[in-house]
């Protein structure tokens, strides 16, 4: 995402790196349809009208949402790179993105929304979505491609949520953005309220590594060791993500000023894993994440459970 509303993206260059805020806030539709999964101590939510995007995270210990909401960069998303950047200024692409590689974005591109074909919460009461995203760069152009999202809560876990994410490549073979090359994926992208800005490392038997960046974008890099970062308020409730399959730094850091606690606003913070992946026109990838929440003494028991459940879990790639 970009300016006004941003994403952590990968570098289009060699070097590959995140960039930008997005684009200028949209809003929310007026029509809004939401599913929510949730058990004695979180609440989690996908909306329909934001790609089926997870847009909405409560817990016992912290009642508001603490997902921004602010435009479609940001949220709770799946976003992926793949191809060569082209320049389609041509076409209508937004001059803020030029060049730009095969973007999609599963809550939407510039000045839209994206399209959910399934939304529907399944009798174990986890939810499921299927989403055709938009590419960024585009004021309203469907990517070839489907996303698949499964949320539901961690086994014996009640403050872990787990989302099983799949990206299904459905671009002609030999198009104008050309073969797989690597390119940085966030594992997801996360953007949450501006109020959680202490955002910390986990170094494991309950000990962190504080970590601190000016406002961005860009953003801060970190590479947390048991692949675990979290971001805190003033209070001491927080956010962390485990994200076993990220393979390179994680991108984190506040963006705009103050301490709002509004899902609406502007100002947030934001944390992505990043993995290096080459997604080819017919590619598939899968992965997990783990979301946990609460106080720094439950987050740490919670976590350490799920390392040594999952740490050596990796993506799947099929067709690269």
């Amino acid at each position: 995402m970009k300016v006004s509303a941003f994403f952590l993206v990968s570098v289009l260059a060699a070097s590959a790196s995140a960039e930008p805020d997005r684009t200028p806030n949209i809003g929310p539709r007026e029509k809004r349809d939401f599913l929510f999964a949730e058990n004695e101590v979180v609440r989690v939510g996908i909306d329909r009208e934001m790609g089926a995007s997870l847009t909405h995270l409560s817990w016992a210990g912290y009642r508001k949402n603490t997902v921004n909401i602010h435009d479609p960069g940001r949220l709770i998303q799946q976003s992926y790179y793949a191809g060569h950047p082209l320049d389609r200024t041509a076409e209508g692409q937004s001059p803020s993105w030029v060049p730009w590689a095969w973007n999609p974005i599963q809550g939407g591109g510039v000045g839209s929304w994206a399209r959910v074909t399934v939304f529907e919460k399944k009798d174990d009461g986890n939810l499921y979505a299927e989403t055709i995203p938009k590419l960024w760069d585009m004021p309203d152009e469907e990517a070839a491609a489907t996303m698949r999202q499964w949320t539901g809560f961690e086994p014996d876990i009640p403050n872990a949520v787990v989302v099983q994410c799949e990206l299904e490549c459905r671009r002609e073979e030999g198009d104008r953005w050309g073969p797989a090359v690597p390119r940085h994926q966030e594992l997801p992208a996360l953007y949450f309220t501006r109020n959680f800005s202490i955002f910390r490392s986990y170094l494991g038997r309950g000990e962190w590594r504080e970590e601190a960046h000016s406002m961005g974008p860009p953003w801060g890099r970190s590479e947390p060791p048991l692949k675990v970062m979290a971001c805190f308020n003033p209070q001491g409730q927080g956010v962390a993500v485990f994200s076993p399959t990220a393979t390179e730094h994680w991108n984190f850091g506040p963006h705009g000023r103050g301490n709002s606690s509004e899902a609406m606003d502007a100002s947030c913070v934001h944390l992505a894993p990043i993995g290096k992946v080459k997604l080819g026109p017919k590619s598939t990838l899968r992965y997990r994440y783990w979301i946990v929440v609460g106080a720094e003494d439950e987050i740490v028991a919670a976590v350490d459970e799920l390392i040594a459940r999952y740490r050596e879990e990796e993506f799947t790639l099929t067709n690269p």
